[in-house]
């Protein structure tokens, strides 16, 4: 393990060579946060992020609605609230893990009967849990890039129909017989476990950082802090009870329970080891969800009388060994900082996706991050983790937040699956 963590300490400094070789952002890092917080008519910018409410997979309010139906929702209501000429969009990049295709098909479906024209070209990716994140990027950078002027980063999952064994392919012998290879497929929760032990994440810690997770995700809520970028869907929903179907309005996140503490946490029985740590009360729930993220320059938005919530400034993409997964943001967020010319304090949140308590706490102890700048209304532990739609989720949540609080810069970041981090600053207005 010793020699694999070496390994992506060789990758990372070889990354760090190679950012210093090339112009990494239009940014003077040599500036800082000076240079961020400065308006350019070239800046990407932010013009109205939004999402569904995240629900309980095979359980909670969308547990009978398409992926592409939630990505219908989020269209429309992007659309709707950002007030955008469809026809002037581009190009929509959507990210998604299990849908069948890569959803490719449905989802170009769903922009066009959600108002997009023929017009909007429309592109699914998966990048695992990076994968909203990785939408927002590509069309960020196919702007700076010149290649669109309006885009719309997205992502979506609904984990109640398409989540389980049928998600994972077989490897062929080839890859079977190549050690590193063949860590790709080692189940997260399994890896997760192993990191737990490997960097001694006492599981009391596991569980108070959990039981946090829920504590702030109850008081947001009942604060209505997440009302603002929700958007309430209407869909039919099959009572389990009774098996009568209804049609009901999702408005509200339905993971997020009261009355979740440390104590109550322990008494909850490992999942993946009988002497283990990680359960299903300190890792992220399965969920269902979408999101969607309106994108252009800000001269393009001056233009057109687009409101600015804020803007994209630079993103990382970094790998790590596939048996130390979980530490993907502590591997992505100093590449990203750094490239910014950013120093971690001064960031105001960080949105660090709780894919486990185990691998949160680590990256957050592992990067000397002040908690309280932490996801400040709970995360997926609390309220979900659909899986391509966190990335876009985050972007949400953090501007909304930022400017709530009149704070300024913002990291989004996760783990990914097979060993990778991504990391992404942005800064409100």
């Amino acid at each position: 393990m010793a020699n694999q963590t070496g390994r992506g300490l060789q990758a990372q400094e070889r990354l760090s060579q190679v950012s210093d070789h090339l112009k990494a952002s239009e940014v003077d890092i040599s500036r800082g946060k000076e240079a961020l917080l400065e308006k350019h008519p070239d800046d990407v910018v932010v013009t109205c992020a939004l999402r569904t409410a995240i629900t309980k997979g095979g359980k909670g309010g969308f547990k009978d609605t398409a992926a592409a139906d939630l990505l219908h929702g989020a269209f429309k209501s992007l659309i709707s609230r950002s007030g955008i000429d469809p026809s002037l969009v581009e190009d929509i990049a959507v990210g998604t893990v299990l849908a069948p295709g890569g959803g490719a098909t449905e989802f170009r479906a769903a922009a066009l009967a959600a108002g997009f024209p023929v017009t909007s070209a429309v592109k699914s990716l998966n990048r695992q849990c990076s994968s909203g994140l990785q939408a927002c990027v590509d069309v960020a950078n196919a702007i700076k890039s010149g290649m669109i002027e309006i885009g719309v980063g997205a992502g979506v999952e609904s984990m109640s129909t398409q989540y389980g064994p049928q998600a994972v392919t077989e490897f062929s012998e080839l890859l079977d017989s190549h050690t590193e290879a063949k860590n790709c497929k080692v189940p997260m929760g399994v890896l997760s476990e192993k990191m737990a032990k490997n960097k001694k994440i006492a599981r009391a810690d596991q569980d108070s950082f959990a039981a946090q997770s829920f504590q702030k995700a109850v008081e947001a809520q009942k604060k209505g802090l997440f009302d603002e970028e929700i958007v309430p869907l209407t869909v039919k929903y099959t009572d389990p009870k009774t098996d009568e179907e209804k049609t009901i309005t999702v408005s509200r996140d339905d993971g997020v329970r009261e009355g979740i503490t440390a104590e109550s946490l322990g008494k909850i029985r490992p999942a993946f080891a009988k002497d283990g740590s990680i359960h299903a009360g300190n890792a992220s729930q399965i969920s269902d969800g979408a999101a969607a993220v309106l994108l252009m320059k800000r001269s393009t938005a001056l233009r057109l009388s687009q409101p600015i919530l804020g803007k994209f400034v630079q993103a990382s993409v970094v790998g790590v060994p596939p048996l130390l997964m979980g530490v993907g943001p502590a591997a992505a967020i100093p590449v990203v900082l750094k490239k910014t010319g950013l120093d971690k304090n001064d960031v105001d949140i960080y949105e660090i996706n709780e894919a486990f308590a185990s691998q949160c706490l680590f990256c957050i102890n592992e990067l000397g991050l002040d908690m309280k700048k932490v996801n400040p209304k709970g995360g997926a532990i609390a309220f979900g983790h659909p899986l391509g739609c966190t990335g876009a989720r985050q972007v949400s949540t953090l501007l909304t937040e930022l400017r709530r609080t009149k704070q300024r810069i913002g990291v989004t970041s996760m783990c990914i699956g097979t060993g990778m981090g991504m990391a992404a600053v942005w800064v409100a207005e």
